[in-house]
């Protein structure tokens, strides 16, 4: 019988999968959220759109489009399991622009409500305007 082979388990982690590495450090909620903003073509690793399998090393640019708002991080460290807030801070350096000011989130144009294709019911009040209801 051989000797066992010395285990490894002190070493760190050279590179993980994107969407392992994304829900990780907390940038998404779980890990098929995370999965399906990449199949979705919502991640991207240093400029190509990222497939979940696709691998991360610490220095790659992960860009991520989620809730209309795009967050630039850069790979510090790699993790694999989900850690605690103050954990996933070290792991990235966050480059993302700044929200933009409640000002501007005020300004911006909204659909009003209605205006849009016909409720159920104001559907229902035209068809007896019209008598094509079977009442």
């Amino acid at each position: 019988m051989a000797p066992a082979q010395p285990t490894t388990k002190n070493t760190a982690p050279t590179q993980a999968r994107v969407d392992s590495w994304t829900w990780a450090v907390r940038l998404f909620k779980t890990r098929s959220a995370a999965a399906e903003a990449c199949r979705g073509g919502h991640v991207r690793v240093n400029g190509v759109a990222a497939k979940p399998a696709q691998h991360v090393r610490p220095g790659d640019e992960v860009r991520i489009r989620a809730g209309g708002i795009e967050r630039i991080v850069i790979v510090e460290r790699i993790v694999v399991k989900r850690v605690g807030p103050p954990i996933a801070a070290l792991c990235l350096i966050d480059r993302s622009p700044p929200p933009p000011s409640r000002e501007i989130l005020a300004t911006m144009p909204r659909r009003d409500r209605g205006s849009g294709r016909p409720t159920k019911r104001e559907r229902r009040d035209t068809d007896r305007l019209l008598g094509r209801t079977e009442d």
